[in-house]
């Protein structure tokens, strides 16, 4: 019960405000919380169930770390390798003319954060979001080494001291190395990981390779270390237009007014059956645990990252009163107000937003499914469009280009066909293929002039190869053989 305030136990007290209507509450910026940097946020951590699922959540981005250790076939199963222009998925390449993969992967991502805002708010913010996940790792560490919030904040007031000193100086060299695997890893994801443990501490890596760490390094020190909170508030965009992705509908942490108001502290001697005022003790734990300092008895707010600790910390205390659960609960405006609640499921832009991810999905299965090992481009020459040979007949000229996308070598074979009998020059021999390159060929095509039967006539490209698995991979494009037309 130490954690509930009485009227003999003193309570450190908030501007709250005491609004009449709801529309009031969540209309009214003027009693919003926002911490410009004046004071270091040093929120308390209690465990519960939200806690839980935030954590659970976090353990996602073990796949960042833990990723580029991940092998198939022989190689890094996810390695995207920008000097080499490759980016190799699992078992498939993917190559710079293919990027339209990538922008439909970009357009999958955008959507999904919509959705989830339109259903849930920022619930990316509060469990997925890399500086939340980074500050609260942060803010763990801090907590092991100099204690609660009140012993924290009494640290931060204390002179220097050998003791202060050790104490920081083991935070900031924590802080640092977590910044430092951040970048270390994020790398790996492009330079291939084992190549970078053997490159990196023997100076044999480029500029760019230590450069890109240091600069994470730094990042992560001093966005989740000493900015925290201040990221959301004044750096991240999301916070900005997260508005006009919620409406009436939306699921988000929020204060029950009518159930928690008038608030007041509780008696000891009325505890259990305090009549005349509403279940909000004003213990203002909501508070001590809110990451952003935010107070969310004062409504939605550009602050709240809908993490939902202030759930778990009002729970605990309606607990220990004897009181329902759910003061503070995840809940839509129209639930708090009575309204008619309609499913979220029903609302034309959840169903456009999902059309998007759908088709999205879609479109990437069939880019990855359509994959081809080699690629055939055929480019006819222009100036001049045909030339008349000595002997009357008619030449063309093709310039090939054959793109490797394997990962090996390839000794391609082109063949030439046609509806009239043709004569080809230039694909005597079979065409080398490095991979992940293009290899052009010159082709010339002569037709007698007894075989023209018209001003254009199809020709068809073949190029076939044998890959490493023992299967064959073949490539065709049609092009058209010019003429001059009757005299």
């Amino acid at each position: 019960m130490s954690d509930i305030p009485t009227s003999d136990t003193p309570t450190r007290t908030q501007a709250s405000p005491q609004p009449g209507t709801l529309d009031d509450l969540y209309a009214e910026s003027e009693h919003w919380q926002v911490n410009t940097g004046g004071k270091t946020i040093h929120a308390k951590r209690l465990p519960g169930r939200w806690r839980r699922i935030k954590w659970w959540a976090a353990s996602v981005w073990l796949i960042f770390f833990l990723g580029p250790y991940l092998r198939w076939d022989g190689r890094q199963a996810v390695l995207f390798d920008i000097p080499h222009r490759q980016y190799h998925l699992f078992g498939a390449t993917v190559l710079p003319q293919d990027f339209w993969m990538l922008s439909l992967l970009l357009l999958f991502f955008a959507i999904l954060l919509a959705v989830a805002t339109a259903l849930a708010g920022r619930v990316y913010c509060g469990f997925f979001c890399f500086q939340t996940v980074w500050t609260d790792i942060f803010t763990l560490i801090e907590e092991w080494l100099e204690g609660d919030p009140r012993q924290r904040r009494a640290l931060d007031r204390a002179p220097l001291s050998l003791h202060k000193l050790r104490i920081k100086s083991a935070k900031h060299l924590l802080w640092l190395l977590i910044g430092f695997a951040t970048g270390w890893s994020f790398v790996a994801w492009f330079y291939g990981v084992f190549s970078l443990w053997r490159d990196f501490f023997t100076g044999q890596a480029n500029g760019a390779v230590y450069a890109s760490v240091a600069l994470f390094t730094v990042g992560t020190y001093l966005l989740a270390g000493w900015l925290r909170e201040q990221v959301c508030f004044w750096l991240c965009p999301y916070a900005r237009i997260q508005g006009v992705m919620l409406d009436r509908t939306t699921l988000v942490p929020a204060y029950d007014l009518n159930r928690g108001e008038p608030r007041g502290r509780l008696r000891k001697e009325a505890l259990g059956d305090a009549t005349g005022q509403g279940d909000c003790i004003d213990c203002n734990q909501c508070v001590a645990v809110c990451p952003t300092g935010i107070d969310i008895r004062a409504g939605q707010q550009e602050g709240c990252i809908t993490c939902a600790l202030c759930l778990d910390a009002c729970d605990q205390v309606m607990d220990k009163i004897s009181r329902p659960r759910g003061l503070i609960r995840y809940a839509s405006l129209d639930e708090l107000e009575g309204r008619r609640v309609r499913p979220m499921l029903l609302s034309v832009r959840v169903w456009v937003y999902l059309g998007i991810l759908v088709l999205s999905v879609l479109g990437i299965g069939y880019g990855f499914s359509t994959l081809v090992s080699i690629e055939l481009n055929v480019l006819h020459e222009r100036s001049p469009l045909f030339v008349e040979l000595s002997d009357g007949s008619i030449q063309n000229k093709y310039t090939l280009k054959v793109l490797n996308k394997s990962n090996d070598d390839l000794q391609a074979q082109i063949a030439v066909s046609s509806p009239v009998p043709i004569e080809v020059r230039g694909i005597e021999h079979s065409l080398s293929m490095r991979h992940g390159e293009v290899t052009p060929m010159m082709v010339f095509i002569r037709i007698e002039r007894a075989h023209l039967t018209g001003e254009s006539i199809p020709i068809f490209f073949t190029a076939e190869a044998s890959l490493a698995d023992g299967t064959q991979a073949t490539a065709e494009r049609e092009s058209a053989f010019f003429a001059p037309g009757p005299d």
